[in-house]
């Protein structure tokens, strides 16, 4: 191993203490995250999924043969570190809510019974403009916007207080809200403020939990498609406050497969006519989707992914006019077991047509859980790196990926990873890997000069 490994880690701090996850939306992914975190401690199970898990790095030339774990490359906060709280707007406790989405076996929600029947959630933000299909029991009495970020910071303190945690992260994987355009009011902090004083219907639930958060000192991490740390205002608060925040929509299931694919297709300059997208699922998330409104919001961050890697300016003649269709219905016997149909047209020398066909019958919790916990834990090292505003490394994880203005974002999974692990290399002290292709040989460039 090279001299400067997590021992030497250039820039951040280690972690001491409890690192509380608050998790705005206790619902089938948060309670399977929380649920196989308590597995892993316990050695029930393990973190298949996770990068900061099980995840590798190379360090320096292959030649080398110097490779580490991630979680030895840099500080990361330990699984035993993690402490759990959360807000909802249905009173279930943690181990209801499990046992109700049906994700985990009976077996192993009875491993994490004791964490999960500890976890009740505080009184969630409402307001039935923005989410219709839910069966609320447990929403916050506050009646202004300003009343309800001031009790979410109160939440934050008295949570850590209870949990005895030094810092905290905020996880956001409510449900899902309607597609609206962001607006005046979220192009600038003032008028950001001067909205919420004001009590605008602008301002939705996700808006308020990132704004007092954020308040809080907490780096937020936005799993859905609502719009949140993607605004301007929230972007100008962040860099004030010299916070990180990173979304949105996980990448999970259909989508992953999409920057999966597409690269490969554009590696090998095959063209596309038509790529058609459809899914089936059973799971709250599924139920809040059934609304029209709600599936606009996640139709954005899902057809979003090929226009950035499949780009027809640069390539005319192979994506200027393809037709890209995706759908999501609510199909309650399927419970989280998801299943994602892509049909994919495409073509190859002389314009001949050929087709791709993918069944992906996956879970969509047990996908989402690891990207959960590992950008917990990257974006708890963000904030004791001191690196503010958007976490461009953090790609990897989300539907849509931010980037810093003026740049598109990136959607090519490898490229995303490579950049991943090349922020931790470089954070370590360590050169980033360029795949160069000439490193075996050094000085010695296998040139035959006549």
């Amino acid at each position: 191993m090279t001299q400067s490994n997590a021992s030497n880690a250039k820039s951040a701090t280690k972690p001491t203490g409890k690192l509380a996850v608050l998790i705005p939306g206790l619902g089938a992914v948060s309670t399977t995250f929380i649920a196989g975190v308590e597995l892993v401690r316990k050695g029930l199970g393990k973190p298949i999924g996770s990068l900061t898990q099980m995840g590798t790095a190379r360090l320096g030339k292959r030649t080398d043969n110097n490779t580490v774990m991630i979680k030895d490359l840099v500080p990361l906060a330990g699984l035993d570190d993690l402490v759990f709280g959360a807000w909802d707007v249905v009173g279930e406790d943690a181990l209801t809510v499990a046992k109700r989405s049906a994700v985990l076996s009976e077996k192993d929600i009875d491993g994490a019974a004791d964490l999960l029947r500890s976890i009740k959630p505080r009184p969630g933000i409402h307001d039935p403009a923005y989410v219709r299909e839910l069966p609320v029991d447990n929403a916050m009495k506050a009646a202004t916007h300003v009343e309800r970020v001031e009790q979410i910071r109160a939440d934050i303190r008295e949570f850590k207080k209870t949990l005895g945690a030094d810092r905290a992260v905020m996880l956001f994987t409510a449900s899902t809200e309607k597609f609206h355009q962001p607006g005046k009011n979220h192009e600038t902090l003032k008028d950001f403020e001067a909205a919420i004083e004001a009590n605008d219907p602008s301002i939705s639930p996700t808006m308020i939990y990132v704004y007092a958060g954020m308040k809080e000192g907490c780096p937020f991490i936005n799993g859905t498609p609502n719009y949140s740390v993607d605004l301007p205002a929230i972007q100008e608060l962040a860099k004030e406050l010299c916070l990180p925040i990173a979304g949105k929509d996980l990448k999970s299931g259909q989508t992953m497969m999409k920057t999966v694919l597409a690269p490969a297709l554009k590696a090998r300059l095959l063209g596309l006519r038509g790529w058609f997208s459809t899914n089936i699922l059973g799971n709250r998330d599924g139920e809040v989707l059934n609304d029209p409104e709600a599936f606009h919001s996640k139709e954005v961050t899902k057809t979003g992914v090929l226009d950035t890697i499949l780009v027809g300016e640069d390539y005319p003649d192979l994506y200027s006019d393809y037709t890209h269709k995706v759908s999501i219905h609510y199909y309650k016997p399927r419970g989280d077991e998801k299943e994602g149909w892509d049909n994919i047209d495409l073509t190859g020398w002389l314009d001949y047509p050929m087709q791709i066909k993918v069944n992906f019958l996956c879970r969509d919790s047990i996908l989402a859980a690891p990207l959960c916990l590992d950008l917990v834990l990257f974006m708890d090292f963000a904030m004791r790196n001191h690196w503010r505003g958007i976490q461009e490394w953090l790609s990897f994880y989300f539907k849509c990926p931010m980037a810093a203005p003026g740049l598109s974002p990136e959607h090519d999974l490898f490229i995303q990873l490579t950049k991943l692990k090349n922020t931790l290399r470089v954070a370590a002290g360590e050169a980033p890997i360029t795949h160069l292709g000439l490193e075996y040989y050094g000085d010695d460039l296998p040139i035959c000069v006549p």
